[in-house]
């Protein structure tokens, strides 16, 4: 369990970043969302001990994070989107680095270099964009940490990658880790979410299990506009709605027109109201 609490990070210049975010984050594949420059990574950095909030703290299963101690760094790992590693290979990086990582699992690794096509002998700086990607994933998963951060982890892999990755995640993922994925291509991982994180601009307007979600407002297509929509769009000659779940439809979300719904300020108020309903977080 991720708790957010009253999390603030300022620059020096004295921009914010994150302001007074508040959230309990469960176990589950969690999506982060947010426009460039909400605070997604800053948010992701901080769970991972790699920022120092400003005020407010960030706790991993009851432990101050910011304290940064071997076992509590040893139990989250973060994969920024084109980050390097300190070694040459994957394999040298389980030499050097997964010996940090009580939960590292070889032949998982093994399992997950072998359905891209690695050994894991490849030298990293030799690949493509798009196959340092699938090697670095392949290696976050198999580290096996409580919580593991992947930003942008889609980015610059083919359609046959991007289905062996939501694969990948799918068999990988057990029911108590947390892992959040922060990503503008939320298509790429459509069937693998538990939960929904929405930042914008500094602020958190959303922190909900999909399950929630579902319970409170149905997501419906049809030739004709719905009545008294919360949110509609018209796509290709069909209307795209948000509508307020009054008869316990069971409905796939459309996490685009969720997001939408969520930045359009006429919306916005309406569909967080339904959303919180009955909880004690407090939403612009």
């Amino acid at each position: 369990m991720i708790v957010l609490n009253n999390l603030t990070y300022r620059y020096r210049k004295g921009a914010e970043a994150l302001t007074d975010v508040s959230a309990s984050i469960g176990s589950g594949i969690q999506l982060l969302l947010g426009e460039n420059g909400a605070g997604k990574t800053t948010l992701l950095h901080i769970i991972a001990g790699l920022l120092y909030p400003s005020s407010g703290e960030c706790l991993v299963d009851g432990a101050d994070i910011s304290k940064r101690t071997p076992s509590q760094l040893s139990r989250v790992f973060f994969l920024g989107d084109n980050m390097p590693f300190p070694a040459k290979t994957i394999n040298e990086m389980v030499r050097i680095h997964a010996v940090f990582y009580p939960g590292f699992d070889q032949e998982q690794l093994n399992r997950n270099l072998s359905s891209f096509g690695f050994t894991g002998d490849e030298p990293i700086a030799k690949l493509s964009l798009g196959n340092r990607h699938k090697a670095q994933v392949a290696y976050a998963l198999a580290l096996r940490t409580d919580v593991l951060l992947l930003d942008e982890p889609a980015n610059g892999l083919d359609i046959a990658a991007k289905q062996a990755l939501q694969t990948m995640i799918a068999s990988n993922v057990s029911e108590e880790q947390t892992v959040i994925i922060s990503t503008h291509t939320v298509n790429d991982f459509q069937n693998l979410f538990d939960g929904v994180i929405v930042l914008s601009r500094s602020r958190l307007l959303l922190s909900k299990t999909t399950d929630d979600i579902v319970s409170r407002i149905a997501f419906r297509v049809s030739p004709i506009p719905a009545v008294n929509p919360v949110y509609e769009e018209s796509r290709i000659n069909l209307f795209h709605s948000i509508t307020e779940n009054t008869d316990d439809t069971d409905s796939d979300i459309d996490y685009i027109l969720l997001y939408n719904a969520i930045m359009n300020a006429s919306s916005r108020p309406r569909l967080l109201q339904l959303l919180n309903h009955n909880d004690n977080e407090q939403h612009d």
